[in-house]
């Protein structure tokens, strides 16, 4: 079935909106929606069959991080080992551009973590994905819009027109910068700045 596109606002989104794309998200499906950065391809958690359409679209190794969004810290010692310097810092620069990488708990799926032993975690400054949370009740795979092996999509009709029939809904916020989240890993013994993103890198020191 072909795309559908449509309008979102930002600051509001529309509830009617909302909840059509979290129908998707729990019937297996794939949407594509705006972040504080750039947009997101997001999908059910726990549902195999999305996740391995998720994995074809990103054309994923079995190295490749995934992670996922949460719309608090609130339960993130559910899905991930955190440590107390690196929650100082989340607490610090959370909700933001930023996506910490964590030892991942028993509680994530095998499908996300393919052979890593870690996951991603992001907790968006976005009112689309916190109406987007509150609606579905946990948190869901979200990861790049793939454009080459470098750079992601920012206008939603190049994402529609690229991936027709493999997404199921697009929430289009306009195009966006072109500037994806700072990436720390905090699953080894030294914190680490994977990518320098958006975000105020004086920020994760502590």
């Amino acid at each position: 079935m072909a795309v559908q596109v449509e309008k979102v606002y930002l600051e509001n989104p529309q509830p009617r909106l909302i909840s059509k794309a979290v129908e998707i998200l729990k019937n297996g499906g794939i949407i594509v929606y705006p972040t504080d950065t750039i947009y997101g391809l997001g999908v059910d958690l726990f549902n195999k069959s999305a996740m391995e359409r998720v994995l074809r679209i990103k054309q994923a190794s079995n190295q490749k991080l995934m992670s996922f969004v949460c719309p608090d810290l609130k339960d993130i010692a559910r899905w991930a080992i955190v440590s107390d310097d690196a929650y100082r810092v989340m607490r610090r620069v959370l909700p933001g551009p930023y996506t910490f990488v964590l030892r991942a708990s028993r509680e994530i799926p095998k499908i996300v973590l393919q052979k890593r032993k870690t996951v991603g975690i992001r907790i968006p400054d976005c009112n689309v994905t916190r109406a987007l949370l509150a609606e579905m009740g946990r948190p869901f795979l979200s990861v790049s819009v793939p454009q080459g092996s470098d750079g992601y999509y920012t206008d939603p009709l190049e994402i529609a027109e690229n991936y027709f029939n493999e997404i199921d809904l697009i929430m289009d916020a306009g195009v966006m910068f072109n500037q994806p989240s700072t990436v720390v890993d905090f699953s080894g013994n030294e914190p680490a700045i994977l990518r320098e993103g958006a975000g105020d890198l004086s920020m994760l020191y502590y």
